[in-house]
């Protein structure tokens, strides 16, 4: 089975963690900005990141490729069969996918993409905007439902955590984290799921990648 794309991407991270929890190997393979080949034209129409092969089987969208996964492989079970804590499970992913990322995007896309990536012009602003009005009102959602567990559904490791913990992962890349002063409980939600052998092996290598072409750069290098 092979995933396409880059892990720097929270959603490709999504997929090869997930595979990583149910013991699968997923193969990565790199895609987007042009690379890719056929299989990943025809597994991803409009080019997006992440997509999947599975023989003769071609999808993308990370939500559509976990919830195949699911499917296939229902044990261990990571998207759970009772019908609130599934709901919940779904609803973390779409927190992830679409707020956290909204926030995420804007600063990761400014701060280390466009300048170092794509060689262009970034706007600072927009990164200084996400980190200090999008960015906290999120982790004040978080500290507040974060269980004691450390697990945000069932008290284990479900697509919740595995989604919500994957823009975190590519944030801290650029240094950017929870406060632990101001959200201690959600700092040291994301650093334990991080330290997860799924998670961490992937982020060494991101985290090489993001520091061998430059690092982040902010408003402040740009002066």
């Amino acid at each position: 089975m092979i995933v396409f794309g880059s892990t720097l991407s929270p959603y490709v991270r999504k997929c090869m963690v997930f595979g990583a929890e149910k013991g699968l190997e997923l193969e990565l393979q790199p895609a987007g900005l042009g690379r890719g080949g056929p299989d990943f034209q025809a597994a991803s129409p409009f080019s997006k990141i992440p997509a999947f092969k599975d023989g003769d089987f071609l999808i993308s969208d990370s939500s559509a490729i976990v919830a195949y996964l699911e499917a296939k492989y229902p044990e261990p079970n990571l998207i759970p069969l009772e019908p609130r804590a599934r709901a919940r499970t779904i609803w973390y992913d779409e927190l992830a996918d679409t707020m956290i990322m909204a926030a995420g995007a804007a600063i990761f896309g400014n701060r280390f993409v466009r300048p170092r990536v794509l060689k262009q012009e970034c706007d600072h602003d927009a990164a200084d905007c996400a980190e200090r009005d999008l960015l906290p009102p999120l982790f004040d959602y978080l500290e507040n439902v974060i269980p004691a567990s450390g697990f945000l559904v069932e008290d284990r490791i479900t697509l919740a955590d595995i989604a919500v913990a994957s823009p975190f992962a590519t944030l801290g890349c650029i240094g950017v984290k929870a406060d632990p002063n101001r959200h201690p409980r959600t700092a040291a939600y994301a650093a334990a799921i991080l330290a997860r052998p799924s998670f961490a092996a992937i982020i060494d290598k991101d985290q090489a990648l993001v520091t061998a072409m430059g690092g982040p750069v902010t408003a402040q290098q740009a002066a």
